[in-house]
């Protein structure tokens, strides 16, 4: 009997065929110069629209070029075998995990190198389902070439029925994967249930930092010498930003389980600490539409709709300013890491773990920052984002501060002001000065007032200037 793959290892398959699976597949740039052929633009519909039942006596324009096309495509053709071949591997190695019953091995807090290890197979595997589907020319290089092989070999290359049935399966991967899943629903919940205490514990903001003195040698002197180390020491270094691939992408696999108030609520905290997750490289996922689409489909489940939109609003609104405070702590913290550990570089083997948890928390923050800069949400939401309401802080803070002060001194060195002109200004001062960033949360600022008064003030000048010129001319 083979073995099946080391659960070690499957994760790390997974990414290095899904590299070649989107290198193949996704880069415009290395398309086959057939998909873009004119003469075959005809065939090429054809086999779009019949997929996967192609009948390729009605292709005879591929006759000239049949042999052409499977030296071109088979490079592309065979990555996605490659993939079938994967899928059915992780598919047999979930299915014997289900059998040995090993729900009280999947602990993070106990079984380390496990638990992830099941909780990286299983988002690697919805990963490249997901990569599948957004090849746009899957149907295409799939039927073309498998169209040339029967007219060469009059007969279909063996592997292609189950490719045409994987394609389609796949169009709209969410709805199959919580299919394929339901098997699996028990090991995966027990899994993911082991973060409930990490995943909070380590998801805190800046002040929860600050107030525990996070990363700090000298908070308590006397155990500066003391090796740091907890139970649970990888725990503490591992990647804030995994954790949360795993429990969104998880959850999204099982959203029957969020029924229990635990996985709800860590499942909404992950949600709410960005809009988009990296899949991999530089694609990536917004995981509120893409979840609230498939909820939508199922009456089952429309109350979690609504706590997909509530965590969206969330993280559009707060998080930035969020991991713009971790940022800000982390400059100054690790900084200060840094002068003592050269100062006296006898600490580094005693406290290596504070230098472990201030690099993973340092590269979350990072590729948090680069990943939300390249992709913008989706859709606004109403209220104001953190970068608004810093903003509109600034603006309020200087009109009240700076404006009004300066126009009051304005107005009181001028000489011979018209009474009407003086009254605007003075009611334009006035208003401005009243303005208050107290009133700036959730505060809707109505500017209209002013803006009449500048215009009218704008009008005497111009109605005296015509009244002067009337006066002259004599009409």
């Amino acid at each position: 009997m083979a073995h099946p793959p080391d659960i070690r290892t499957s994760p790390s398959s997974a990414l290095a065929s899904g590299e070649g699976f989107v290198s193949a597949c996704g880069d415009a740039k290395s398309k086959p110069a057939f998909l873009s052929d004119k003469s075959l633009e005809s065939c090429i519909k054809h086999i779009v629209r019949k997929f996967p039942n192609i009948d390729s006596k009605s292709l005879q324009a591929l006759t000239n070029v049949r042999t052409d096309i499977m030296k071109s495509l088979s490079l592309y053709y065979y990555t996605f075998v490659d993939l079938l071949d994967l899928k059915d591997h992780v598919s047999e190695l979930l299915t014997i995990m289900d059998a040995l019953a090993m729900a009280d091995s999947l602990d993070i807090n106990v079984s380390y190198d496990l638990t992830k290890g099941y909780l990286d197979l299983v988002t690697n595997y919805v990963t490249l389902m997901i990569l599948l589907s957004r090849v746009e020319d899957r149907k295409a290089v799939l039927g073309l070439f498998n169209a040339a092989h029967e007219m060469v070999n009059n007969q279909g290359d063996p592997s292609f029925p189950r490719l045409g049935q994987m394609i389609m399966d796949y169009e709209t991967p969410l709805r199959k994967l919580n299919e394929e899943f339901v098997p699996h629903g028990k090991l995966l919940s027990v899994a993911l249930s082991s973060l409930w205490v990490l995943y909070p514990r380590r998801n805190l903001r800046a002040d929860q930092w600050r107030a525990a003195q996070m990363l700090s040698l000298v908070s308590t002197p006397s155990q500066l010498l003391n090796p740091a180390q907890t139970d649970v020491m990888p725990c503490e270094y591992l990647s804030l930003d995994t954790m949360e691939r795993w429990i969104i992408l998880g959850y999204m696999l099982i959203p029957q389980t969020l029924q229990k108030q635990a996985a709800l609520e860590c499942w909404a905290q992950a949600l709410q600490t960005g809009w988009v997750i990296t899949l991999f490289r530089d694609e990536v996922l917004h995981p509120h539409s893409y979840i609230q689409s498939y909820l939508e489909t199922k009456k089952e489940l429309s109350k979690r709709t609504s706590d997909v939109k509530e965590s969206y609003s969330h993280a559009v609104t707060h998080a930035p300013l969020m991991h713009r405070e971790r940022r800000k702590y982390l400059r100054t913290a690790l900084k200060e890491l840094a002068l003592i550990l050269t100062d006296q570089p006898g600490l580094l083997g005693p406290k290596a773990l504070f230098v472990f948890m201030g690099l993973s928390f340092a590269r979350d923050e990072v590729l948090w920052l680069l990943r939300h800069h390249e992709n913008p949400p989706l859709q606004k939401v109403k209220g104001k984002t953190a970068d608004d309401l810093v903003l509109q802080r600034y603006y309020i803070q200087y009109l009240c501060g700076y404006d009004a002060i300066a126009l009051n001194q304005l107005i009181q060195s001028l000489q011979n002001l018209p009474e009407d002109e003086s009254v605007i200004l003075s009611s334009m001062c006035n208003e401005i000065g009243n303005l208050s960033v107290k009133q700036e949360e959730g505060a809707t600022f109505d500017f209209r007032g002013i803006r009449l008064d500048w215009f009218r003030l704008q009008a005497y000048p111009h109605q005296i200037a015509q009244d002067c010129i009337s006066k002259i001319t004599g009409n």
